[in-house]
């Protein structure tokens, strides 16, 4: 008596074609050349999500429990990839490489990142965990743990300093176009740089004084100047999005009325 076994299937898509072509193309190489070594070749990314897609991602997963990953082994693999990709399509292809318990390591805490590429990835070569592990993402069965709630919470706060520290450096690069552009055309004035507190100062005695710019030129390199001290002494912790566009519009026309200065020989 045969034993009749009825697969699960999964929901079938329809991937773009030029893109799976070139994909499936890639991945068979991969795995004729590699063979055991390679756990799974999976075409993630814009082109399984049927968006326009310009780049091709692709995930190879290596055995790192049976192969031992030496530096030659690793340096290896590198160089054929690297020749592969160049055979097929070196402009489209991205390729991302992570060891096998590194990946179920991922999956296991429910990582965002992971859980994505099981969601909407496509395995071109699996050796049997690919597509379990989707299933069991289907049937809810990979949550996000305790542990990877906390580490990615844990990564907001700093994120928002980091943001905020975006800012003042923009704030301060706007000062560096200032003083950089005043520098410029007093110099092409025919004055010898002052330093950067004494700028104004010169800039009235000279370009101002002899209506070559706007008087308001030297208030808005003394203004900048303001911003720069008290940005790098911290006497100033944050530039709000309204303060930072006032200040880059100032800097622009700046910028711009001491360029007629440098132009003019």
């Amino acid at each position: 008596m045969k034993f009749q076994v009825k697969k699960k299937e999964r929901k079938s898509v329809d991937y773009p074609h030029e893109e799976y072509e070139i994909a499936k193309t890639f991945a068979k190489r991969v795995y004729q050349e590699f063979g055991q070594f390679v756990k799974a070749i999976v075409l993630f990314g814009s082109t399984v999500k049927k968006t326009k897609a310009q780049d091709i991602d692709i995930l190879i997963v290596l055995d790192d429990l049976s192969i031992d990953f030496t530096e030659d082994v690793v340096q290896t693999y590198r160089v054929i990839i690297q020749k592969i990709m160049a055979d097929t399509d070196p402009k489209r292809l991205h390729i991302q490489t992570m060891k096998f318990t590194s990946f179920w390591e991922y999956v296991r805490v429910g990582d965002p990142v992971a859980v994505n590429i099981l969601r909407y990835g496509l395995a071109l070569i699996d050796t049997g965990f690919f597509d379990p592990m989707q299933a069991l993402l289907d049937e809810g069965r990979i949550r996000p743990s305790e542990e990877s709630i906390a580490t990615y919470f844990a990564m907001a706060p700093a994120s928002v300093h980091r943001a905020k520290q975006h800012m003042l450096s923009a704030g301060v690069d706007l000062y560096w176009a200032v003083i950089d552009s005043a520098h410029a055309a007093l110099m092409r004035h025919g004055a010898v740089p002052p330093s950067p507190d004494h700028v104004a100062d010169i800039m009235e005695q000279t370009l101002i004084k002899e209506k070559k710019v706007s008087r308001k030129s030297a208030s808005i390199m003394r203004e900048f100047y303001g911003l720069f001290k008290d940005i790098t002494s911290r006497r100033r912790r944050d530039l709000s999005g309204k303060e930072y566009d006032s200040y880059k519009k100032k800097a622009e026309e700046f910028v711009k009325e001491m360029e007629k200065i440098v132009k003019k020989k």
